[in-house]
C-alpha cells in the first residue's frame, strides 16, 4: 500500500501536454486515426459545454443514452454530469418507450442525443402520455439535425431542442444553439455559436486559407483549447487538418450576419452533377417534410451522362407507405431540376453506426 502511495505521488500531469486518450476516429479521409486528446482538451470542453448549457451544479439529471466510447457520449454525458456532480441515469440500450418512461421516472434535464433518436421519439404514438416537462434542455449532436424534425420536437413536446455540432478532433464540442427556453431566440437549421474560447472562420475549399465573407460557402475551420494535438503516428494526415493552429474540419458551412453558423454538408458526400455540385443533406431535410418518411438519406449514384445523379434510401414510417413516384413528386418541386432526385429505394432499416449516424458508405458499398 505504502509502495502505491509513493507511486501516485511522484506521478505528475502536464494537462497541456500529456495524454489523456487517443480517441479513435475517420477523420475528413475514412481512414481510422488515433486522434491525441489531452486532458486539458477534454477538460475545457466539459466546463465550456456544463456552462453553455447552464448547468446548476449539484441540481442536473442527465439521461446517458449515448454510446461512452464515441467521444459525443463521452463528453455530453459523462465527463459533463460528472463536472457538475450530476445524476446519471444510464441506459444501456436506447429504446423509444423505456427513454420515454425513464425521463418521467426519474425527472430527466438534459439529454444529449442524435437525430435518429429524436426521430424515432417522433414516431411513437404514445408521446403524448408521458410527462417531459422536467427536461430543461435537449442537445442533437453527431449529425445534421433536419429542421423537420427538430421544429415538430420542440411543438409537440414544448421543450428546447438545441442543436450543436462537434468532431473526435476537438473532444468533440466547437459549436452549439445557445440555451434558452424562448423559441424565438432558435435559429432553426443552425448548429449555433462558437462555444467560450473557440475562434470558427469558413475558409475556400481549394486552399483552406482564405477567409471567406459572411454567407460565403466554404469549409469550416475551427481553433480553440479542446482541439486536439493531432494524430497518432500519422504526422502526414495531421498537417492535412491542422494548419497554422487550425483545425479543417472537412465539413462546408457558412456564417449568417449574426455569427451562426450553418453545416451544409460533409465535403466528402457532395454530389457532383453535370457541371453541378449538390449537397444530399438539402435533399434529404426535403424529405423529412414528407409525413411518411422516417428515416432518409442521399448519396450520389454513378451516372454514365452525369457523373452522378441524387439517391435516395427511405424507411416508412410505421403505417405509412408512398411510392417512389410520390416521394419524387414531393421533392422535386422543391428543388431546382439539377437537383432532381432520380431513384429512390426503399428499406426496412438503413445502416446505423453506435453513434446514431447513417452509414452512407454502406449504402454506397454494400
Amino acid at each position: 500500500m505504502k509502495t502505491a502511495q509513493k507511486q501516485l505521488q511522484k506521478t505528475k500531469v502536464n494537462p497541456l501536454e500529456d495524454l489523456a486518450a487517443l480517441q479513435y476516429t475517420g477523420g475528413t479521409t475514412g481512414t481510422a486515426k488515433g486522434a491525441m486528446l489531452t486532458h486539458s482538451n477534454l477538460v475545457s470542453n466539459a466546463v465550456s459545454f456544463a456552462a453553455w448549457i447552464k448547468g446548476t451544479i449539484a441540481q442536473e439529471t442527465f439521461l446517458t443514452a449515448l454510446p461512452l466510447f464515441h467521444i459525443y457520449g463521452m463528453t455530453t454525458s459523462m465527463t459533463v454530469p460528472i463536472s457538475l456532480a450530476a445524476k446519471m441515469v444510464l441506459m444501456p440500450k436506447f429504446e423509444p418507450k423505456k427513454t420515454l418512461e425513464t425521463i418521467q421516472t426519474h425527472k430527466v434535464t438534459v439529454f444529449c442525443g442524435v437525430p435518429t433518436m429524436y426521430s424515432a421519439l417522433l414516431a411513437n404514438p404514445d408521446l403524448g402520455k408521458y410527462d417531459l416537462t422536467s427536461i430543461r434542455v435537449c442537445i442533437s449532436g453527431a449529425s445534421s439535425l433536419p429542421p423537420q424534425v427538430q421544429k415538430k420536437f420542440m411543438e409537440v413536446t414544448g421543450g428546447f431542442l438545441a442543436e450543436g455540432y462537434g468532431l473526435t478532433e476537438a473532444s468533440p464540442v466547437t459549436h452549439c444553439t445557445p440555451v434558452d427556453k424562448s423559441m424565438r431566440t432558435v435559429k432553426v437549421g443552425s448548429i449555433g455559436l462558437p462555444l467560450p474560447d473557440t475562434d470558427a472562420r469558413i475558409v475556400d475549399l481549394e486552399t483552406g486559407k482564405k477567409t471567406l465573407a459572411v454567407g460565403e460557402m466554404g469549409e469550416l475551420a475551427v481553433k480553440g483549447p479542446q482541439v486536439m494535438k493531432g494524430y497518432w503516428n500519422t504526422p502526414t494526415e495531421t498537417s492535412l487538418v491542422l494548419q497554422d493552429g487550425w483545425l479543417l474540419t472537412g465539413d462546408i458551412a457558412c456564417m449568417d450576419k449574426d455569427g451562426y453558423f450553418y453545416i451544409t454538408d460533409r465535403k466528402k458526400d457532395l454530389i457532383k452533377t453535370k457541371d453541378y455540385s449538390l449537397y444530399p443533406r438539402e435533399l434529404e431535410d426535403v424529405l423529412y417534410e414528407h409525413p411518411a418518411v422516417k428515416l432518409c438519406a442521399v448519396i450520389g449514384k454513378p451516372d454514365s451522362l452525369a457523373g452522378e445523379v441524387p439517391k435516395a434510401y427511405v424507411v416508412h414510417k410505421e403505417g405509412a407507405t408512398a411510392s417512389a413516384q410520390e416521394i419524387m413528386a414531393f421533392v422535386n418541386k422543391k428543388v431546382a431540376p439539377y437537383k432532381a432526385i432520380r431513384e429512390v429505394e426503399f428499406r426496412k432499416e438503413l445502416p446505423i453506426s453506435s453513434a446514431g449516424k447513417v452509414l452512407k458508405r454502406m449504402l454506397q458499398n454494400p
